[in-house]
């Protein structure tokens, strides 16, 4: 059965009164008279469709059983956004209010691996949480890497390793997560601020007060990334 099909009852259009379309199905009656074969007949095609769009109680014309299907999808398509979202949320310990870090906390990645000191390549970023409490609300964290000698500006040297710094990953304008980047540059996706990690992601666009608060970093005698105390200022919004 083709789209133009006059016979396919999801592509036919019933007028209001009687009247006899092309396919040689009449609007009225009990019975279906259109052309075809069916078990009935060679001039009955029986569907389990045809009562349903004959009935008066129950008439929907073609365009709005499409709206139906289209406003079905996309409750369906929001259910599944905000299952995950909500998920998130209630993974977040937002009552906590202690140290996010603290001297020799080992930074994971989000499957709770410890950061080992050839994990990232000099350009490349990743977000790592807090071993010990990786649920807090204010535990994301940007691990960046890049060339020793690239750093200047604002970026406190003492708290880097190997190329490696960190900042949370907390916006301070509105509490998103910095989660874009263009170039070199971190983007929050919120309202667009922008932070330049080699530079201790001091801001360099958009609506952001300050920067992202530094955490000092070192390695481990094992050779995994560990914390040397917190966050060196207030993570995301407020603060000072």
């Amino acid at each position: 059965m083709t789209d133009d099909d006059p016979c396919d009852p999801l592509t036919r259009r019933y007028p209001d009164g009687e009247s006899t379309d092309r396919c040689g199905c009449s609007s009225s009656g009990a019975g279906s008279n259109c052309s075809g074969s069916g078990p009935n007949g060679a001039g009955e095609r029986p569907s389990i469709y045809q009562r349903f769009w004959r009935d008066a109680r129950a008439e929907l014309h073609r365009r709005d059983y499409a709206k139906g299907l289209a406003t079905i999808g996309g409750l369906a398509a929001v259910g599944s956004l905000v299952a995950p979202l909500a998920g998130l949320s209630r993974a977040f310990e937002r009552e906590y209010t202690g140290p996010v870090y603290e001297d020799g906390i080992a930074l994971v990645d989000g499957d709770g691996d410890r950061i080992a000191e050839d994990r990232l390549d000099e350009g490349e970023q990743l977000t790592v949480f807090p071993e010990s409490r990786p649920g807090i609300e204010r535990a994301p964290t940007l691990l960046v890497r890049f060339a020793e000698d690239a750093y200047g500006g604002e970026t406190n040297m003492e708290f880097t390793v190997s190329g490696y710094a960190a900042f949370s990953k907390v916006c301070t304008h509105a509490g998103c997560m910095v989660a874009n980047r263009e170039g070199e540059t971190l983007i929050c996706p919120c309202h667009s601020g922008k932070f330049d990690p080699l530079s201790g992601a001091t801001v360099v666009g958009g609506p952001p007060a300050r920067a992202l608060p530094q955490l000092p970093i070192t390695l481990a005698s094992e050779g995994h990334l560990i914390a040397t105390g917190d966050f060196e200022g207030a993570v995301g919004p407020g603060g000072g």
